[in-house]
């Protein structure tokens, strides 16, 4: 009888498993070429564009590492994440129970869904003034302003989804004699959750511009400040070392917002 001395080494990887793997690969390599065309069009154009106005790619990269060097970059990106933070952390706090509020207590929804609309349609730099006018400068303005551009979005992506919730789930709740309580616990929060999360990715990116607004217009600040400096000695390189960081710093947190979605869309599962 003819014995099969087994094979050491990995097991093969599952038939299904592969073409999930190469589709990332895919979706790497297809990022990845367009970070270096963006790059090199834009060492182009910095090449043929007046100094003035654009620099090259090259050039930002060696400012920004000077602004680092220097401490003036990290500074300027505390200031502003206190800021930033603090205004989305109070967005999230009360656009959450808002929403569930607005879609389960009808008058409420009667009475401020016109004016949440309204406000979330109006633009936020207009009403910098009046909060400069009742709150003076400083970093407590600067929170409102941000908390203003992001709680509407947790707002009305959570009434959308408490609201959303299939008839059946209710009945099936109220049969069981569950109490409203109950009913917010086991079911309205957790079918609510993945709408949340969207709000939140939302808020995210409002939040960076009311950030930048409120550091223009209020107590200059931050990566605001950063640019209104560097702008103001023609430093173009700087200017966009900064925006750079901007735009970094949103691409990473609303990479990190969709993969919280995904993770709780996910946990919800069909409904």
């Amino acid at each position: 009888m003819t014995t099969t001395t087994p094979t050491l080494g990995p097991a093969p990887a599952p038939a299904a498993a592969r073409p999930v793997r190469r589709r990332r690969s895919s979706a790497l390599l297809t990022y990845g070429a367009s970070l270096l065309a963006g790059a090199a069009i834009w060492e182009l154009a910095g090449h043929l564009i007046d100094p003035v106005f654009l620099v090259p790619f090259t050039d930002t990269v060696r400012r920004l590492g000077e602004l680092v060097a220097s401490g003036e970059l990290p500074t300027a990106l505390l200031a502003s994440a206190q800021v930033f933070g603090a205004g989305l952390i109070i967005a999230v706090l009360v656009g959450l129970p808002a929403g569930l509020l607005l879609a389960r207590v009808r008058f409420l929804r009667v009475g401020l869904e016109d004016w949440i609309t309204g406000l979330y349609a109006m633009p936020m730099v207009a009403l910098i003034p009046f909060i400069l006018a009742i709150f003076g400068f400083g970093f407590t303005p600067k929170v409102i302003v941000v908390f203003l551009f992001a709680v509407f979005p947790v707002i009305i992506t959570v009434y959308e989804g408490a609201s959303s919730i299939p008839a059946r789930h209710i009945e099936v709740a109220r049969s069981f004699r569950a109490r409203e309580r109950h009913l917010w616990r086991d079911v309205v929060i957790p079918y609510t959750i993945p709408f949340a999360m969207t709000g939140i990715r939302l808020a995210i990116a409002r939040a960076l511009v009311g950030m930048i607004a409120a550091e223009f217009f209020l107590a200059v600040s931050g990566l605001g400040e950063l640019i209104l400096i560097t702008s103001r000695r023609f430093d173009t390189a700087a200017v966009f070392a900064t925006i750079l960081v901007v735009c970094i710093l949103g691409v990473l947190l609303l990479a990190l917002g969709h993969a919280l979605e995904r993770r709780f869309a996910a946990w919800r599962g069909p409904s």
